[in-house]
């Protein structure tokens, strides 16, 4: 039996730590401690513990040797991965080529290193190593890096900077051809979910403007197709909501949006018509906002009418709801833009 005098003051802190203690082992080896000094035997401390005599002695020779203030969070041999050694290796492999699946990993693994893991040890191994699953995303293939970047710090950011201190209204403007199908997304579930696909292919159109500061949205819809006559249909109805500053559209090279009506409507009302590189989504702010709109309104979810389908969209780029949902476009609306040259 091991013999231990323990003084008030470190009953009380024991009796404290126990409970108190941000470290979960440190409690459970002052709970431990505080049993013993109520002269409990060993057998009872293990009977409430549920642990072995071996581990009691350990704690017991731990308190002996490095007191209460040393108390250290693990005991006990902790082994070190064969695979350690071989990290920097895996890391090269994966980063010139990602595995799909664990088991791709592990058997990629066990050819560079001849060393065997189970799928969980794999998988381990993956987080620890700053891995994480994600979705594989797409870039145009004949995007110019270097011609958006000019154009981003030349003339975008000029724009935006006026359009802050309110010398300028800057919209981003783009299209949307939202077809009546199903919109499949992730969801939480006990098992997997299955919608009804609309066989139509009916397609309701909406032609944006993104107010880039206020997130104010103006549209034109229909359910035929988006032409020149939309566009100028469109630039009215803004430059007959901002009276105040001059106006600059952010728009991309479809021909109806570039053609000799726009640009003639266009130069008539005032507005500034600033054309993205060709291959630019990446500079478009109002992408994102059509990603909210469907995330919103369409995915995971079954419209049995194409006018249901229609409605459900014009109810999410109402003014109303996008004012509740303020907050999240606020965040989600951030004036800067991913280049393709980090991806």
């Amino acid at each position: 039996m091991i013999r231990i005098e323990f003084s008030q003051s470190e009953i009380d802190r024991l009796h404290r730590g126990r409970f108190d203690h941000s470290d979960k082992h440190i409690r459970i080896k002052m709970e431990v401690l505080y049993l013993k000094s109520q002269s409990l035997p060993h057998g009872k401390i293990c009977q409430l513990m549920r642990m072995s005599k071996t581990t009691l002695t350990n704690y017991l020779n731990e308190y002996i040797e490095n007191g209460l203030d040393n108390l250290s969070g693990r005991n006990g041999y902790r082994p070190v991965s064969e695979l350690k050694s071989h990290i920097e290796q895996i890391k090269q492999d994966f980063e010139a080529q990602p595995p799909q699946t664990v088991n791709e990993a592990g058997s990629r693994i066990e050819k560079l290193t001849g060393i065997k893991r189970k799928p969980t040890q794999i998988r381990n191994l993956l987080k620890s190593m700053g891995m994480r699953i994600l979705k594989v995303g797409t870039i145009p293939a004949k995007a110019n890096p270097e011609k958006q970047k000019q154009f981003k710090e030349n003339e975008l950011e000029p724009c935006l900077e006026n359009a802050k201190k309110g010398k300028r209204a800057v919209f981003f403007v783009d299209a949307a051809h939202f077809v009546h199908k199903a919109f499949l997304g992730f969801v939480w579930c006990f098992q997997r979910l299955f919608i009804k696909a609309p066989s139509g292919r009916k397609r309701f159109n909406v032609l944006g403007a993104l107010n880039a500061v206020t997130h104010q949205m103006i549209t034109v819809t229909n359910d035929s197709y988006i032409n020149a006559l939309s566009v100028c249909e469109l630039l009215e109805k803004i430059a007959r909501q901002v009276t105040e500053v001059p106006i600059t559209l952010v728009l991309d090279n479809a021909k109806y949006q570039k053609c000799d009506i726009v640009k003639t409507c266009a130069e008539k009302l005032g507005i500034q018509l600033l054309y993205l590189p060709s291959y630019s989504p990446n500079l478009n702010l109002i992408e994102r906002f059509w990603k909210f709109i469907k995330k919103q309104s369409l995915y995971s979810k079954y419209y049995e009418t194409f006018t249901h389908f229609k409605n459900a969209i014009t109810h999410c780029i109402s003014e109303n709801f996008l004012t509740s949902k303020m907050s999240e476009l606020n965040s989600l609306l951030v004036l800067n833009f991913q280049t393709f040259e980090k991806v």
